[in-house]
């Protein structure tokens, strides 16, 4: 048995194709995404976030409306960009949304990526300590967020305040009981991997890494998820980790399916540069006849190793496409591997 859930990263454009015109269109199109989702049994809804681009990029107000119309799915992001967050902010934030969805949050974040334009963080105020780049300002902000969501008083309280305060420091609120074991860290790399369970974090580990071997994606990630898990284990967490990774995967089960997708299969992994010195592997896309797809999927030892698959959606085609989309994978590919 899998969790199955949807990627979204929220593309709008002014284009005649899309769906998803304005920003507006993309934020309401997504709360009845989730809301369609449930009720097909689909088990999360996820975000991407990006800053200064078209998609979508302020998760909170959309996974509480989401919370507020749901009452099941897990809801959550794949990722924030810890370099571009307040973290005490965050954490009133992430408790709000938290407590809105009754506690199906699943807040995924990390260092960041690349983004579309030149140390976007500046712009938002905050820049790296003297002698640490915006990576070890990524993963120290996460630290701080993590270390507040524990719900721990740590300021000192005011000795004349205008409302009555409980004894001792006091503490971040509203304060969301159990969400700091809800958050999730997206590696790149095996070392971080290994540093997001000692730290008490599942993981998302998305259709690209760094190459760090020369093997195929699936094999290099499933190396990566094995490594996550034994030093989870050396940590001596009392709780299970989680494991999610994304793919592209379209069941061809109608000529609008063939139409869009029958051309995109891509039988191989790709090499390529997301940053100038670091060199990434990029997982291939799936998409061919349901009976095609179990047999290729059988063989991805990243997604054997992981309890939750979260599927990329093409969200600019509108909400009932993508339900179809869906579907497929639930109906006539989940069943034949197992998930379901």
């Amino acid at each position: 048995m899998k969790k199955i859930g949807f990627l979204s990263f929220g593309h709008w454009a002014d284009h005649p194709s899309y769906q998803t015109r304005t920003a507006g269109d993309t934020l309401l199109q997504s709360v009845e995404l989730a809301v369609a989702a449930e009720e097909i049994g689909l088990d999360g809804a996820y975000f991407r976030v990006h800053h200064f681009a078209r998609q979508l990029a302020s998760p909170f107000p959309l996974l509480s409306a989401i919370g507020a119309k749901t009452s099941k799915i897990e809801i959550g992001t794949g990722v924030i960009d810890m370099r571009y967050e307040n973290p005490l902010y965050m954490v009133e934030d992430a408790g709000a949304a938290d407590l809105i969805s009754g506690g199906r949050l699943q807040l995924g974040i990390s260092r960041g990526s690349p983004e579309q334009v030149i140390e976007g963080w500046r712009y938002f105020g905050y820049e790296p300590e003297e002698g640490r780049d915006s990576a070890d300002m990524g993963r120290q902000k996460a630290l701080e967020f993590l270390d507040k969501l524990s719900g721990e008083g740590f300021a000192e309280p005011n000795p004349n305040p205008m409302f009555p305060n409980p004894p001792g420091l006091l503490r971040l609120e509203p304060h969301s009981e159990g969400l700091r074991e809800r958050i999730w860290w997206g590696a790149a790399s095996n070392a971080t991997a290994v540093w997001a369970a000692e730290n008490g974090m599942h993981l998302q580990s998305s259709t690209l890494k760094f190459d760090e071997n020369g093997k195929p994606f699936h094999i290099q990630q499933a190396e990566q998820i094995r490594l996550y898990k034994e030093a989870w284990k050396k940590a001596g967490h009392q709780r299970e980790p989680r494991v999610s990774v994304s793919r592209s995967i379209f069941a061809l089960v109608n000529d609008q399916d063939r139409y869009y997708f029958g051309q995109q299969g891509k039988a191989t992994d790709s090499f390529g540069y997301i940053e100038a010195d670091q060199r990434a592997v990029f997982g291939r896309g799936y998409a061919a006849e349901p009976d095609q797809l179990i047999k290729e999927l059988a063989q991805d030892e990243a997604i054997q190793e992981a309890d939750t698959l979260l599927l990329t959606i093409p969200n600019t085609l509108g909400v009932d496409y993508n339900i179809h989309v869906l579907s497929a994978i639930l109906e006539h590919v989940a069943p034949g591997l197992g998930w379901r």
